[in-house]
């Protein structure tokens, strides 16, 4: 386990040996790889980025059974499918950087830096931080703290030279990891333990039940949290980094049935482990420990290497995007005067670098906090998501259809708007999370979004002048 382990490692160090040669040349390239990824390279990039909560899915399948797949795969698909048709060819054609520039330039700095603060709470990566940790652990015996450390350093180093390059250039390796760790572990479960009948003697009467035993309201919140989608900056990073449009369009569709492939795996694996560890501690050990008891050693270091993989592949994509989004969308455009970073998306202007840097010693730092102090990867998606979505839906979806705000009063007023959502979304969960449950029995992120809903609505009944088209 630890030799394959190593192999990887050295992977990781070639990467950077690499990169050192051949640094990126300016923010263009740094950012968005030049806008060079060619269609396989997009599906590979995009497909490892935005699966890493490979032991949430085992956590949630291992509580609940294929409830799983309707809950992390379908409303995943839906909204992945959506941003194909309705948004990747827009935003391509933008020649944008980042998200925040896409709100600058439509909506002014207000909802730029708005959105820059919503969504790096979005990004800070403490729930895959997490699942490096116990990984880390479970190979080790190491603390966990020390595992999520480790873990956190060894996938965001090789960023601080070549930024988006070199999350492509490990994206290709860990797309194929991926696949083979549970081609590997879910014929052995077949082969060891038995069949579907054998699962469907072993499982809890529920987990195989499409709502898990939960109730419709808990699988159905999961459809309104998956909107999130559809404000994904690794979907826009990936459209602003695409060859063109069609890349952009045709990629993510692509991408969608690759998951779905996964996602098929997973859910498996995780009926598996119930059946198997009906016992188990923690949830978030489901396929680890389902490895250990379905694999001979050589094949659980090839599943460890294979789910590591899996999950740093998210961690440095999303590591890379919170520290641009604290260092070049907060801090840079909060210091420069409007419409300076705008310049960036030809290639001109003086760039951020350093600022980016210290982004990413930032970024490490608060997602190691939040992943010690939550200790639980699905809790930490629902409530980043409930958050950040009301916030930026309906700001950012508008600013694709030519709708924004053209006077500084209805920028002021927008920016005020999207705070507001946000901060009604977080102020239900907390007050909930007080209370021992879910304040009124509703989720936060529908107070959020009909306070975004409303207060837009007025602004632009009020403003319909400065606001529009």
């Amino acid at each position: 386990e630890m030799v394959l382990a190593a192999v990887y490692g050295l992977f990781l160090i070639w990467v950077i040996v690499r990169l050192l040669r051949r640094p990126a040349r300016d923010q263009v390239d740094f950012l968005v790889a030049g806008r060079r990824l060619t269609l396989p390279v997009f599906v590979a990039s995009l497909v490892s980025t935005w699966y890493g909560g490979l032991l949430g899915i085992g956590e949630y399948s291992w509580r609940h059974g294929v409830s799983n797949w309707l809950v992390f795969g379908v409303p995943y698909y839906l909204y992945a499918g959506i941003f194909a048709v309705v948004i990747a060819g827009r935003a391509r054609r933008t020649r944008m950087l980042t998200v925040p520039d896409q709100l600058e330039r439509t909506c002014g700095r207000p909802a730029a830096l708005v959105g820059a603060i919503v969504l790096f709470v979005m990004t800070a990566p403490a729930a895959y931080v997490l699942m490096l940790g116990v990984l880390m652990q479970l190979a080790t015996g190491w603390p966990l703290w020390l595992g999520v450390v480790l873990g956190t350093a060894l996938s965001t180093i090789y960023i601080f030279r070549g930024g988006m390059r070199a999350i492509v250039l490990t994206d290709k390796i860990q797309f194929l990891l991926m696949y083979v760790a549970f081609l590997v572990l879910v014929p052995a479960c077949v082969l060891k333990f038995g069949g579907w009948s054998w699962l469907k003697a072993n499982l809890p009467e529920g987990h195989l039940s499409w709502d898990g035993g939960l109730g419709w309201q808990a699988v159905a919140v999961w459809y309104v949290i998956a909107m999130s989608t559809l404000v994904e900056p690794a979907f826009y990073q990936r459209c602003y980094s695409a060859s063109s449009e069609r890349t952009a369009r045709l990629g993510i569709a692509i991408a969608i049935a690759f998951w779905f492939v996964f996602d098929l795996m997973t859910t498996t694996a995780g009926l598996y482990a119930r059946a198997v560890l009906p016992n188990l501690a923690d949830p978030v050990t489901a396929f680890p420990r389902l490895a250990e008891a379905a694999l001979p050693p050589l094949w659980q270091g090839l599943f460890f290497v294979g789910a590591l993989a899996t999950i740093m592949g998210t961690v440095d994509s999303y590591s890379f995007i919170a520290a641009v989004t604290l260092g070049r969308d907060i801090v840079t455009r909060w210091r420069q005067p409007a419409g300076i970073l705008l310049a960036e998306t030809e290639g001109e202007g003086q760039g951020s670098r350093t600022a980016i840097g210290w982004g990413l010693v930032a970024t490490a730092a608060c997602a190691v906090v939040l992943a010690l102090v939550s200790q639980s990867v699905v809790g930490l998606w629902h409530d980043l998501g409930s958050v950040g979505t009301p916030a930026l839906l309906v700001p950012l979806a508008a600013s694709h259809f030519g709708r924004g705000a053209r006077t500084t009063q209805a920028q002021r007023a927008l920016a005020a708007v999207m705070a507001a959502a946000a901060v009604a979304a977080l102020a239900w969960l907390l007050i909930g999370r007080w209370q021992g449950g879910l304040l009124g029995g509703v989720e936060p992120i529908f107070p959020g979004l009909a306070v975004s809903l409303l207060g837009l609505g007025v602004l632009r009944s009020g403003t319909r002048s400065t606001y529009g088209q």
